[in-house]
């Protein structure tokens, strides 16, 4: 009888994953112009807070899970695991280092794919994306993006790490 329950609920398991519908390339490279985009309405909106709590809540994973983040201009407190710090990070509100990175503003954020990587209902991205400011300067980053799928089909980021090129200099 408990070898009969344990197949049932193994195969009743099994066909709950095979509905999900697996991560595509494209909705990744969607999700990093959405992304973009949403920066650059940070830095333009009246209400930053606001546009930066949209932001979090559209792109990122913190309400459904752990979400790894090492921010680009992050030393002191280097990664931010909640959604608290997040929003420190975009707009600079509760940790020193923190001047809003998102408030610069920006106007175009440009994505170039080293690569994507679908694994079903995850994804990993990597490579550089460039902030162009209000003169025209773009800013290379390098990043690693880690996406998942919610219970709505909308990808959100549960692993996010920028840094700056090295310069030996």
């Amino acid at each position: 009888m408990k070898a009969k329950i344990l197949v049932t609920l193994l195969v009743a398991c099994s066909s709950l994953t095979a509905f999900a519908e697996p991560i595509t390339t494209q909705e990744v490279e969607a999700a990093q112009i959405a992304w973009g985009d949403g920066i650059v309405k940070i830095g333009k909106s009246k209400k930053p807070r606001e546009a930066a709590i949209d932001h979090i809540d559209q792109f990122y994973g913190f309400d459904r899970g752990a979400v790894l983040f090492k921010p680009t201009l992050a030393s002191a407190d280097q990664f931010r695991g909640t959604k608290k710090e997040a929003l420190s990070y975009f707009i600079g509100q509760d940790m020193e280092e923190d001047k809003g990175f998102a408030l610069a503003p920006y106007t175009k954020v440009r994505w170039e794919n080293e690569g994507i990587i679908i694994d079903g209902d995850s994804a990993l991205a990597m490579g550089n994306y460039y902030f162009t400011d209000k003169t025209g300067k773009e800013v290379k980053v390098e990043y690693s993006f880690g996406y998942v799928k919610d219970k709505d089909g909308n990808l959100k980021i549960n692993l996010h790490h920028s840094s700056l090129p090295y310069n030996p200099k």
